[in-house]
């Protein structure tokens, strides 16, 4: 699978590196150059571009880079018209010539005006300034050129280009096909490596394992859809340069496609680039953790909060840098200078930054606490009068989930003092009223044996991490005897152990006899005044 997956990414990226800028290798597509700049000024600069005829380039022309649009135009359509005429006649060849008018070349094909060279032309050309020669070497492109023109609209011809059109169509249907059923392959692996995943496996390594595949599975998505698009894409466009009358399309596409497809290639790799970015860190996470190096007995349970939380920053910071380097990317390819962007983003950020302090100062806490791990996903926490499981936690802020469902959002500045309730192990704090009247070693005893028995059963015995405590009496309470027991359980058990221990000291208390005192009211009544209730109301 992995070797698939790599075939598929090198065979794009050497195609997309192997073709240039702004040209193309196959010899049915035509090729299309960027204008060349020979001077600094705007619209003022003399630029190059090329005529085209049937879609393939003849030569080229200078102008200002305001009129070199309309030049070409008034020279191509004159040359449709030349072509147009020259293949209803009757004529083997066209009659192409240089004459000279005004001390410059002019080019008459079939005794009908084409175009004046000048020597801007000849100096973008040739480098050495000379018009006729470059005129005489358009006059001898022209004949052929004009003479292809005539031989590619032949019955003969088309026919043979229609039987490699058809082959080229049975090719991207076979290769489309292909590619549908090694993806289904692919997919039907992934799901089967997914159900047979041993249970026994470490619950975090499984999960980072399954994110990594995840990710690496959406990106051979992502490039088997490109594949796709590139096949169907590409063998279309090559059927449209197979014949003159559609080849010119293919001047048109490339023109009106060539942004938009530099902007596509740059999302896609973003996006692909951002995928395995993300299973990169889910790798080395796992392997981290498969190692040992940082996974005992005591730290097991707070490395999957740790985890959870570092992959979840680390993946965003690095979403953030890829986001912002596409950008970059993006305005270069559209050739827009990025240094004087750069210099006036950098003061607008001293302005923002300036007027986003808190901003900064969450960022900067919650890199602190992230660096420290004074809490992360899955703890508990207590901040202020507020408290909760903490659900989300970033540079910016953090969200607690409080018994009764509210979210709570705190800035990450505002945090200060944090009681985290589920750090590396939890206590279950006991306090148990023990009626006055009742026999005092025995209610000892018993609170300590039904802890002792809990420590052993295999159902509580992994979520206690040490032997129960009983510190004895802690105070005369107005209920009876307070008795404080301590329970260290794993990280957020302390809740679970504390129910269930209740629960089994209320049934062993119930069997020895022993009462838990509860708040009651002592009523004094004057007897005397009860029992002569008349006397008292004659004697008065």
């Amino acid at each position: 699978m992995r070797f698939h997956f790599l075939a598929i990414a090198g065979s794009m990226a050497i195609t997309v590196v192997s073709i240039p800028k702004a040209t193309a290798q196959f010899p049915l597509i035509p090729q299309i150059q960027v204008p060349n700049v020979i001077s600094n000024e705007s619209d003022n600069r003399v630029v190059s571009g090329w005529v085209h005829l049937d879609g393939r380039r003849l030569f080229q022309v200078s102008a200002t880079r305001a009129n070199l649009p309309e030049r070409i135009e008034t020279i191509e359509q004159s040359l449709r018209d030349i072509t147009q005429s020259f293949l209803r006649s009757s004529a083997t060849e066209a009659d192409v010539q240089v004459r000279k008018v005004n001390e410059l070349p002019v080019i008459y094909v079939n005794n009908r005006y084409l175009m004046t060279v000048n020597s801007q032309d000849a100096s973008l050309n040739l480098g050495q300034g000379d018009p006729w020669e470059l005129a005489e070497n358009i006059r001898q492109s022209l004949r052929q050129d004009l003479q292809r023109a005539r031989q590619e609209r032949q019955p003969q011809f088309l026919i043979n280009r229609s039987q490699i059109a058809v082959g080229i169509a049975l090719t991207m249907l076979i290769a489309s096909w292909g590619v549908t059923r090694w993806q289904r392959r692919s997919r039907q692996k992934f799901l089967q490596s997914n159900s047979a995943s041993s249970p026994t496996t470490k619950q975090i390594t499984t999960k980072l394992n399954q994110q990594q595949h995840q990710h690496l599975q959406e990106v051979k998505k992502r490039l088997f859809q490109l594949t796709q698009a590139g096949i169907w894409g590409g063998g279309n466009f090559i059927i449209l340069g197979l014949f003159p009358y559609t080849r010119t399309l293919q001047i048109a596409i490339l023109s009106a496609a060539q942004i938009p497809l530099r902007l596509a290639v740059v999302v896609v790799g973003t996006y692909v680039a951002i995928r395995l970015i993300y299973a990169l860190i889910d790798r080395f996470t796992s392997t981290l953790i498969s190692s040992g190096a940082l996974l005992t007995s005591e730290t097991s349970e707070r490395l999957q909060l740790r985890v959870s939380t570092f992959s979840g920053v680390t993946k965003s910071i690095a979403t953030i840098i890829c986001v912002i380097v596409a950008i970059l990317l993006a305005l270069i390819l559209l050739s827009i200078d990025i240094v004087p962007l750069l210099a006036g983003a950098s003061l607008v950020g001293v302005a923002v930054s300036l007027a986003s302090q808190n901003l900064i100062k969450d960022a900067i806490n919650g890199f602190l606490i992230i660096l420290e791990d004074q809490y992360a996903l899955g703890d508990v926490i207590n901040v202020g009068d507020v408290g909760g499981l903490v659900e989300n936690l970033n540079l910016r802020m953090t969200q607690l989930r409080d018994a009764e469902g509210r979210l709570i959002t705190i800035p990450n500045s505002e945090i200060k003092i944090v009681a985290n309730l589920s750090s590396r192990w939890s206590r279950a704090d006991l306090t148990v009223p023990v009626d006055y009247q009742a026999d005092i070693d025995q209610a000892l005893k018993l609170i300590g044996d039904v802890a002792l028995k809990m420590n052993q059963d295999p159902l509580w015995q992994r979520r206690i991490i040490e032997t129960p405590q009983v510190l004895g009496i802690d105070n005369f309470g107005d209920r009876g005897l307070i008795i404080r027991v301590w329970i260290k359980t794993q990280p957020l058990k302390q809740w679970d152990v504390a129910r269930e221990y209740r629960r089994r000291l209320k049934i062993a208390f119930d069997q020895a006899g022993i009462s838990i005192p509860v708040p009651q009211q002592a009523v004094w009544v004057n007897d005397s005044q009860l029992l002569y209730p008349q006397e008292n109301g004659k004697a008065n």
